[in-house]
């Protein structure tokens, strides 16, 4: 990997406001660095190079919750068309978030080989071609392997992004800035993904959803391969990738989510050979993988250093749950609003539009006050957000029950979720990106980028899996008659509430300080260094 622009200057011996290092300071002062924090970084030679450049990576992931937000939209004529079975409906919903996450590690090793910008590039025209093919699905099973194939490519340009972004932008208010504007494109994609989904289910056919979406992947791509500067990546002979690691974890992951995510809908749930067969192969695999990657890989997928910084393991696994809380509110809000209030496609894109614009002013509101609020009290309102997102849909009355009416079920209960929903996931992705991004060398900039989307998307599939298997059970213990849609919504709920409390009080435990300019990871590592050779 080479080393950054500013810490290059400080090896050379010359810094960028022109002093050597034979000056006072072998580093830059707290007022150099405080200006190197707000500049444009030099490899973007101009105000224009940095706006598209930012802008093609902050759109990659828009499409990416594009196709993930939108999707719960045409589900049911996607269902009705195809003749998807009830049991299996989760599948195509959330088949993409478990291949993502399963693949999210190994792309950003080839990040580190190949270098962040082939890797984005390759996923986009990947995830392009299978988005195009989706529109053509004919059954649930070419549906189901489509929706999985787009997930591959989402692995590989997710971190990439996170990558570029890391290594271009120094700690500071420029760097909070343009992840804040990334944590809003993605609130962005998410609303946008559903109105499209909307607009296709009313006025022209669910196929037009994934075309429509191939199209502007394909934009992305372009401006990509234009804009984003070749000189980021240096080649470094001595990065392999860790086949133990590919081999054994990606397997285990998704045979393990697998059986979570069906066990619920078997014949004979758990007690079903294919289910807990499954489940013990997976389980097998893990553990294997987590053999190999402690002591058998010599460059693990997930190595050491990357949990080294204070209350990273704690933080991962809080995040973990986080992200698992809005993976149940996004399928089962969008689901109750459809089925047990008998809303429009249309009308439900509308009530999900403060999710968008809470989403937008929080992140870029965001942007300007991470490096002067500490971001533990950050991420504390965040968890408090997705708590409150959950619990207003739990106990949300029923209709039949004092015959609320629409329009008081949603100023009292969904538009306020709709906000604590905005305000648990921007605040929580935009904190933990630059908390992360900012604490790693530029060496693990990828990594720690496939490490944050790993837990986002994994977290979304397995706690997903939980709740339907929980949902099965609960029904299938009630039969003949079985729960209701509203019954079995409410259990995926209150999950998410217990899970929410959870995080919120590893949350507390944890203490991240505020993003302001400072020394990069490098520049700090190569400062101690000099220190311990001078003494």
């Amino acid at each position: 990997m080479g080393q950054p622009e500013p810490l290059a200057a400080l090896e050379s011996g010359v810094l960028p406001s022109g002093r050597t290092s034979s000056d006072n300071s072998q580093f830059p002062d707290k007022a150099e660095v405080e200006r190197l924090g707000r500049a444009r970084p030099a490899v973007l030679t101009s105000w224009l190079n940095e706006v598209l450049f930012v802008a093609t990576i902050v759109l990659s992931m828009t499409m990416s919750e594009y196709f993930i937000g939108g999707f719960n939209i045409i589900l049911p004529p996607v269902a009705d068309d195809l003749n998807i079975p009830e049991n299996t409906r989760t599948w195509p919903a959330g088949v993409i978030n478990l291949t993502t996450a399963a693949f999210l590690m190994p792309f950003s090793r080839l990040c580190d080989i190949y270098g962040a910008r082939s890797v984005f590039l390759f996923g986009h025209i990947w995830f392009m071609i299978w988005s195009l093919v989706c529109g053509f699905s004919t059954n649930t099973i070419m549906l189901i392997i489509c929706r999985a194939l787009q997930g591959i490519g989402t692995s590989a340009f997710t971190p990439a992004g996170l990558a570029l972004l890391g290594q271009t932008y120094r700690p500071g208010p420029r760097k909070n800035l343009v992840f804040a504007i990334w944590g809003a494109f993605a609130c962005l994609g998410f609303y946008f993904g559903i109105f499209m989904g909307a607009v296709c289910a009313n006025f022209l056919t669910w196929r037009w959803y994934f075309w429509i979406g191939t199209i502007i992947v394909f934009c992305i791509a372009f401006t990509g391969f234009l804009t984003i500067p070749r000189n980021l990546h240096e080649q470094d002979e001595s990065i392999r990738m860790d086949w133990w690691g590919l081999c054994t974890v990606v397997p285990g992951l998704i045979l393990v989510v697998f059986a979570f995510t069906d066990g619920g809908h078997a014949p004979r749930g758990w007690q079903t050979p294919d289910i807990y067969v499954t489940f013990i192969i997976g389980i097998l695999f893990l553990i294997a993988g987590v053999y190999t990657q402690g002591w058998v890989s010599a460059q693990p997928l997930l190595p050491s250093d990357l949990f080294r910084p204070k209350y990273m393991k704690r933080l991962s696994l809080a995040l973990f749950c986080l992200y698992g809380v809005f993976g149940l509110y996004l399928f089962y809000s969008s689901y109750y609003i459809e089925t047990v209030l008998h809303t429009t496609p249309i009308l439900t894109a509308a009530w999900f539009t403060p999710l968008a614009i809470g989403g937008v002013c929080l992140a870029v509101c965001g942007g300007f006050v991470m490096h002067m609020i500490s971001n533990r009290i950050l991420m504390m309102i965040s968890s408090v957000g997705f708590l409150l997102s959950v619990l207003l849909f739990a106990i949300i009355p029923n209709r039949v029950d004092g015959h609320p009416s629409t329009g008081f079920l949603y100023w009292a209960y969904i538009f306020p979720a709709m906000l604590c929903g905005t305000i648990g996931v921007d605040i929580t992705y935009n904190v933990t990106n630059v908390f992360i991004t900012t604490s790693m060398p530029r060496r693990l900039q990828a990594t720690a980028g496939g490490l944050i989307n790993t837990l986002l998307y994994l977290g979304m599939a397995f706690w997903l899996g939980i709740a339907e298997m929980a949902v099965s059970e609960a029904n299938r213990r009630k039969l003949p008659e079985g729960l209701s849609l509203r019954e079995q919504y409410k259990i995926g709920f209150w999950i998410g509430v217990a899970m929410a409390g959870l995080s919120l009080i590893l949350v507390l435990t944890i203490k991240i300080d505020k993003a302001a300019a400072e020394l990069t990871a490098d520049e700090k590592a190569a400062q101690a260094e000099r220190e311990i050779a001078s003494n």
